[in-house]
């Protein structure tokens, strides 16, 4: 699985703190089978103007922690650290998220087994695949619904969901999903809501009290 990050402030701001703890984060967690986020990164973010903004590296984001402090303020930044599910996914610059499209940016973590779509869906992982079935309900409904309606697609055409995490935001606002079976740990979604500042990270941050996002439901920051 991949670890993600969503900051969203009143007002720009620079992230860089915050950012070099998610790398920190990112170089320490272990999934399940005890593998690493090691398979790139990549960071959006708006400008002022409110146009998308995105870079993308091959590399782990703790080998490029001293260079987070290029990125500009900002008063929404996405960033996802990667940890690619088959060996011959690695190495693929394009599959790194976030994803932008449009008004849109997404990530995503998770494990879904035995999807079969009876339709075809665009893009050519997983990830994608998700990203082209979300984009196509955005164009339909808000984004609070068709989060619930990609849920219920993947849920209908998956042999089993064993966790399901996104995170999704438009020039104003944070969306997140979290599903997951048995306890949570590694695959709990967590958030942080301030008058200033608002968060969801895939896991606690130093110096940040994180609260669990709500299992099956869609939290709006």
């Amino acid at each position: 699985m991949c670890r993600f990050l969503m900051i969203k402030s009143r007002r720009p701001f620079q992230a860089a703190d915050i950012l070099r703890k998610f790398a920190v984060m990112a170089e320490e967690s272990r999934a399940p089978d005890g593998d690493l986020q090691a398979d790139g990164w990549g960071i959006g973010w708006l400008d002022q103007g409110g146009l998308w903004h995105v870079r993308k590296s091959l590399r782990p984001i703790w080998q490029e922690i001293d260079g987070l402090a290029q990125f500009p303020a900002s008063p929404l930044s996405l960033v996802h650290a990667r940890s690619a599910s088959f060996p011959h996914q690695k190495g693929v610059l394009e599959y790194n998220q976030p994803y932008i499209e449009k008004s849109y940016g997404f990530v995503f973590n998770g494990l879904l087994e035995g999807v079969a779509f009876p339709f075809p869906v665009g893009g050519r992982i997983g990830s994608q695949k998700i990203w082209s079935l979300l984009s196509a309900g955005l164009g339909r409904s808000n984004p609070e619904e068709s989060l619930m309606e990609l849920a219920g697609n993947l849920e209908r055409y998956s042999r089993r969901v064993q966790a399901l995490n996104i995170g999704l935001a438009d020039q104003r606002k944070l969306y997140a999903y979290c599903r997951y079976e048995g306890d949570g740990g590694y695959y709990q979604l967590r958030y942080l809501d301030t008058p200033d500042l608002q968060m969801v990270c895939s896991e606690t941050l130093a110096g940040f009290d994180l609260r669990p996002v709500p299992r099956g439901r869609v939290l709006r920051l």
